[in-house]
């Protein structure tokens, strides 16, 4: 049966803890869906599975490039099917386990991407262009050549927006909504969720428990194997911050503190990606301590029907 389990929701909420118990259960292999995962060496900031964990259960999509490596959405759409496609013709389940939204549901609702090959030098000439004008100008731009791209992109985020233009720029005229190809297996989309508040403490709490690893010294030796912050694995939550502490602009409490309220909005805009009212999602709050149990029950009832 050509079946794949997906693991959604917000960050912290435990995606990456259940998917290994039930991949254990059912014989299953986890295709990571996250975007932070991809990258080596940034183990402790991304809450990578420990080597423990990775060892129980076959992973893929976790450390593919270095940090300073291009990686686009359609490479990880492509990667990712390939190995939900080898683990079903191993007779495995393949569980697809992330809160990266767009990595989700490009691979669920088959998006048609463009695979548009890098423009240095245009990507060059916007990047001085948002340092001139302002990346919200810049996104401004891309809101009137093309909306449909622009309402999946934070206005902030400069790399997405300047990679959106540039996508547009190839195919010379407005774009419609990315069309959208059937996959060849049917989906089980099961997502976690948790009181609001209780969710922001377990943030909180896996924020601390990384200082305590040691994503400091994690940053340091990123640094000094001369990745910069101004790449985008560098500018994530937690490493953008740490880097602040590093250059003194930020005491190590302020730091850590910003990372803890950074990761909050963070998870306040997963839940545009993964909508509580989405029928198609099979939601259980983690606070419930029978939703476990139910969890294993529709899986194993949808994989033995």
């Amino acid at each position: 049966m050509n079946r794949l389990i997906a693991i959604v929701g917000p960050t912290g909420v435990g995606k990456s803890r259940l998917a290994i118990k039930l991949a254990q259960t059912f014989n299953g292999e986890i295709v990571s869906a996250d975007s932070r995962q991809v990258y080596r060496y940034m183990d402790i900031g991304t809450a990578k599975p420990a080597p423990e964990e990775l060892s129980r259960v076959p992973h893929h999509l976790i450390s593919i490039i270095d940090p300073d490596e291009d990686f686009s959405l359609a490479q990880y759409q492509k990667l990712a099917y390939d190995a939900i496609h080898h683990i079903l013709q191993r007779g495995k389940l393949p569980f697809l386990v992330g809160g990266t939204g767009l990595y989700v549901w490009s691979v669920l609702e088959g998006w048609e991407i463009p695979a548009v090959p890098p423009d240095t030098e245009y990507r060059r000439s916007l990047e001085e262009k948002a340092s001139r004008i302002g990346k919200l100008e810049l996104y401004q731009e891309l809101v009137k050549v093309d909306p449909a791209a622009a309402e999946k992109i934070d206005p902030r985020n400069v790399r997405r927006t300047i990679r959106a233009l540039e996508v547009h720029r190839s195919r010379q005229s407005v774009p419609s909504r990315p069309g959208k190809k059937e996959p060849p297996f049917d989906t089980l989309i099961i997502g976690l969720t948790a009181e609001r508040q209780e969710l922001y403490r377990m943030i909180d709490a896996r924020v601390d428990k990384m200082v305590e690893q040691g994503l400091v010294e994690e940053v340091e030796a990123l640094v000094k194997r001369g990745y910069d912050f101004t790449l985008p694995s560098m500018s994530g939550i937690g490493y953008r911050q740490i880097g602040m502490f590093l250059r003194g602009e930020l005491t190590l409490d302020a730091a850590i503190e910003k990372i803890k309220t950074e990761t909050h909005r963070f998870v306040r805009q997963q839940y545009n990606w993964f909508r509580l009212e989405d029928e198609r999602i099979h939601w259980f709050d983690m606070g419930d301590e029978e939703a476990e149990a139910a969890i294993r029950k529709m899986i194993a009832d949808c994989h033995s029907g």
